[in-house]
């Protein structure tokens, strides 16, 4: 993600984050677009989907955000991104490699994002943050060169991330 989207995105968190507000804020460093949730792995399904993502030629994707939203039953403030068909093509290739390592693909549609925030155990701040938020900025665009795979170490500040393995897109 380009340094000028993380500020913007960054200045959208220090409007609207407010003490006890209800709501766990992501932290800059865990902001990412989903292409594929897989949940856990064993060792030789991991060796499958590094395998699969090696394989999956894709070109460089733009990637636009575009608004705020919230999911509400699920209790999540995230921005927006554009579906391009490169975006929605590099998703599709993610998905059909991993489900060849037993991973399925998820039945709802592909809705990319980047989660901003989310309600704290049975606290609903999302609700009480859903008036605060206002007109999204026209965000910058950029483009992806690469995709990652991430582990998630969940915890009851929200997850970390440690990156497992990196993807070029050059095709």
């Amino acid at each position: 993600m380009s340094d000028t989207v993380v500020h913007e995105l960054a200045a959208i968190r220090a409007r609207l984050e407010k003490p006890a507000d209800g709501l766990r804020w992501s932290a800059p460093e865990s902001w990412h677009v989903t292409l594929q949730f897989l949940g856990a792995a064993t060792a030789e399904q991991y060796e499958c989907v590094l395998a699969q993502l090696r394989a999956a030629d894709a070109k460089p994707a733009q990637v636009q955000l575009e608004g705020l939203g919230f999911f509400e039953r699920s209790g999540v403030f995230f921005a927006g991104i554009h579906l391009t068909p490169e975006l929605s093509l590099l998703q599709m290739k993610i998905v059909a490699g991993t489900s060849r390592c037993g991973f399925e693909a998820e039945s709802r549609p592909y809705h990319p994002h980047i989660t901003l925030a989310r309600n704290k155990g049975r606290e609903n701040g999302v609700r009480a943050l859903k008036p605060r938020v206002g007109t999204a900025p026209e965000f910058s665009a950029f483009t992806a060169h690469e995709y990652l795979l991430y582990e998630s170490f969940p915890n009851s500040t929200g997850s970390r991330y440690e990156v497992r393995a990196r993807f070029p897109l050059t095709k």
